[in-house]
């Protein structure tokens, strides 16, 4: 099984440690991609006039009042590197706490789970990154362009060889999802919030309890190390687990479309 995760926009600076190795991480065939982002990134925040800051603050999506992560990215070629699970903060993270998993539970997180990335394309968990600024949605200079075309040319093969055979649970928000598409094999997840107004059930996509429900939806899979073998297994599993889980109709060609439908804010 692989789980896709989105990467969460708050990160925790590493304190030591050697610097990310571009062809240590997942995916190594990356390489090559992932040092292109990564060195147009560093020289577009490596500018220090004022008007430079300025753009480059634009270019990210950034505010005035985050000009510190203009400096980080800066020096990102020898920033110290951490397991992407502590770098990674945030709902989804924190309600995931991979830390506190026994160890066999993390080397099965280790291996099951991908975070898309808008610098790397994709990492595991455990692939030592540092702390950066740079979203799916931007667009750094030539020859890279705008990062959603840019890892959806580099991404396919790779994805297609990396997924083969196997069953996929796609967690990713919307901007990260438009970057690879799965096959029919797999399955793509979102978290409804049910409640009753006026007698009425009324159901409604809430974005703090969606990222929580799908970090401890994460968790108990670990816990469990489960190996399901395509979407009905997947479905029996997360029942098990006590998830309320509808399907949806969809494309025969497309990943099946999961509700986990959760009545607790």
């Amino acid at each position: 099984m692989l789980i896709l995760l989105p990467p969460s926009e708050g990160k925790t600076p590493a304190v030591s440690g050697d610097p990310a190795d571009p062809a240590g991480l997942r995916l190594p065939e990356l390489a090559a991609a992932r040092t292109r982002v990564l060195q147009r990134l560093v020289a577009l925040c490596g500018r220090s006039s004022e008007r430079s800051i300025t753009d480059s603050l634009r270019v990210l999506g950034l505010s005035e009042g985050q000009r510190g992560e203009i400096a980080r990215n800066a020096g990102l070629l020898t920033a110290p590197a951490a397991p992407a699970a502590e770098i990674y903060t945030g709902v989804l993270y924190d309600a995931l706490g991979a830390d506190t998993l026994a160890a066999p539970e993390r080397e099965w997180l280790d291996r099951t789970a991908l975070v898309f990335s808008g610098l790397w394309g994709v990492v595991g968990l455990g692939d030592r990154i540092p702390a950066y600024r740079c979203a799916i949605g931007v667009t750094l200079p030539a020859p890279v362009g705008g990062l959603t075309a840019y890892w959806k040319k580099n991404l396919t093969v790779a994805l297609k060889n990396a997924t083969e055979g196997r069953t996929v649970l796609d967690l990713r928000s919307g901007a990260y999802a438009a970057v690879w598409t799965p096959g029919p094999d797999a399955a793509a997840l979102r978290v409804l919030h049910e409640r009753v107004v006026d007698g009425v059930p009324k159901r409604s996509v809430v974005s703090h309890f969606n990222k929580a429900t799908k970090g401890r939806l994460v968790r108990a899979l670990a816990t469990e190390r489960v190996t399901a073998t395509g979407v009905d297994e997947l479905v029996t599993a997360l029942r098990d687990l006590k998830f309320t889980v509808e399907e949806r109709p969809g494309p025969a060609t497309r990943p099946r479309q999961l509700d986990v439908v959760v009545t607790d804010l």
